[in-house]
C-alpha cells in the first residue's frame, strides 16, 4: 500500500506563486509516473502536468510556461511550481502517481487532494 501526502495548497493573489508538493511512502518498489490533477466545482479532473521514469513532462495546455514539475527519485517526491496563477487556476490539486511492488504489479494512487484559490 501507497500512501501520497500533498501539502503546499493555499489562498494566493492573481500573479502569485505556489509550490505544491506531494511524498510518496509505503511499498514501493518502482515508479513509473508521479503528476498533478486538478478539479474544480463543476468540471471534471484534468492533467495538470506529470513526469515519467525517463524525466519526459507532459503539461496542460492552460499551463505551459507557468508550470514545473519535478521529482526527487531517492525520496519519491514531486513538487509542482506554480507561478503567475490566475483565478481559473481555483481547483482541489490531487498527487497521483503509478508505482509497482516488488512483484511488478502496478497500481494508481491518489492523494488526498490540497486546495488551491486564486482571488484577490
Amino acid at each position: 500500500q501507497v500512501q501520497l501526502v500533498e501539502s503546499g495548497g493555499g489562498l494566493v493573489q492573481p500573479g502569485g506563486s505556489l509550490r505544491l508538493s506531494c511524498a510518496a511512502s509505503g511499498t514501493i518498489f518502482r515508479i513509473y509516473t508521479m503528476g498533478w490533477y486538478r478539479q474544480a466545482p463543476g468540471k471534471q479532473r484534468e492533467l495538470v502536468a506529470d513526469i515519467n521514469s525517463g524525466d519526459s513532462t507532459n503539461y496542460a495546455d492552460s499551463v505551459k510556461g507557468r508550470c514545473t514539475i519535478s521529482k526527487n527519485d531517492a525520496k519519491n517526491t514531486v513538487s509542482l511550481q506554480m507561478n503567475s496563477l490566475k483565478p481559473e487556476d481555483t481547483a482541489v490539486y490531487y498527487c497521483r502517481i503509478i508505482s509497482s511492488d516488488s512483484r511488478g504489479v502496478a497500481n494508481v494512487y491518489w492523494g488526498q487532494g490540497t486546495q488551491v484559490t486564486v482571488s484577490s
